[in-house]
């Protein structure tokens, strides 16, 4: 299997010197032409090489896009997370960043609230997709028809009276979201916790990330949690410009 592997890793920095046909790629890997015919022909299933109608093969689309979320993602993280911690320490509650990978919304980044009184949650953990500020920032973002299509997929569980509980209505939050660049989630999925968030923006103007304050009601209430989303809003817009290397908005009212 790894030899495998290796071989076909070993055909992209073929095709990145230009298209190849099915001999030359065969003559680089050594192999007979039907064993590279069969590397070829999974790397095209996966959107890796492209076929072309002279029958040479050159690298796919879907590795660009890769590439690109790649490098989106590898350095969002270390961008944000001054930012992160200073939104901390003026606030002091949990504040958390997230990324849309693989069909999940992920934790990529934490800073821990001062109060004894802390959620659970951590790096790497997939968000409740239906009801998670960060996760409505993430797909808000996408094209109508991936909105619609993800929304009919989706299932709805009722973690709380306040959880979305429909795929109408699970748009309809998408579409306000989407309008107003912000998002709440106040006793959605967890009935004692509350949260605000606001999108990271990329060169395009994207949402390439999605950042959040969240506190348990005990701490503060879900109107004094809103009054932090000017604050959250500007730190938004201050790594969506260092990321973007563009200048920050103005400051949310």
């Amino acid at each position: 299997m790894s030899q495998t592997v290796d071989r076909a890793l070993s055909i992209l920095p073929l095709l990145a010197q230009g298209p190849a046909d099915l001999g030359q790629v065969a003559e680089r890997l050594d192999v007979h032409k039907s064993t590279a015919l069969r590397l070829l022909r999974t790397l095209h299933e996966h959107g890796l090489v492209y076929r072309q109608q002279d029958q040479r093969y050159r690298l796919g689309a879907r590795l660009f896009a890769l590439a690109q979320e790649a490098v989106e993602n590898l350095d969002i993280r270390e961008i944000a997370h001054p930012h992160l911690v200073a939104l901390n320490e003026q606030c002091g509650h949990t504040v958390h960043l997230a990324v849309h990978e693989d069909g999940e919304v992920l934790y990529i980044d934490k800073v821990e609230s001062r109060y004894p009184v802390r959620m659970y949650s951590r790096i790497g953990k997939p968000v409740a997709l239906t009801v998670a500020a960060v996760a409505k920032l993430l797909l808000a973002d996408l094209p109508e028809p991936e909105r619609r299509a993800l929304a009919q997929r989706l299932d709805y569980p009722m973690y709380t009276p306040r959880s979305t509980p429909d795929a109408a209505a699970f748009l309809d939050e998408l579409a306000t979201v989407r309008a107003q660049g912000w998002a709440t989630d106040l006793g959605g999925h967890e009935e004692s916790i509350n949260c605000v968030g606001a999108p990271v923006r990329g060169t395009e103007g994207r949402v390439v990330a999605a950042m959040s304050v969240s506190a348990p009601n005990v701490v503060v209430t879900a109107d004094e949690l809103l009054s932090l989303l000017p604050l959250v809003r500007r730190t938004a817009e201050a790594i969506s410009g260092e990321y973007s290397g563009n200048t920050p908005t103005k400051e949310a009212s």
